[in-house]
């Protein structure tokens, strides 16, 4: 399937498709004007990406664990194992890190915002 169809049939723009390509997380066939190629089992491909990506996690990351996504009745799980555990771990960290700096930053402006 073209590139257009692959687009239509995951609710991913052709530009978000070659950026996957330029990020090595697609890899398409070729045919003899250049058009890319996707075959289906480029549809979960694009499944799994989009739930990663979705998760937060970057394509650099993406592209190290591609390998470990699985997509089943209930969706997109990742396979783990020690590093991915760990990278997981330390998004999982800066994440609560970021939200206890947002809830500070709240309570300073409700504290600015309230009568004395």
């Amino acid at each position: 399937m073209l590139i257009g169809e692959l687009a239509e049939r995951t609710g991913v723009s052709a530009r978000a498709l070659r950026h996957y390509e330029d990020r090595d997380l697609l890899v398409p066939a070729r045919d003899a004007n250049g058009y890319r190629i996707y075959s289906e089992s480029d549809i979960p491909r694009v499944a799994q990406i989009k739930a990663m990506i979705a998760a937060g996690l970057g394509t650099d990351t993406i592209r190290r664990y591609i390998d470990c996504a699985r997509t089943g009745d209930h969706g997109v799980s990742l396979e783990m194992c020690p590093d991915l555990r760990a990278e997981l771990d330390a998004l999982a960290a800066l994440l609560d890190s970021r939200q206890n700096a947002i809830r500070e930053t709240r309570e300073r402006l409700c504290a600015l915002a309230s009568d004395h």
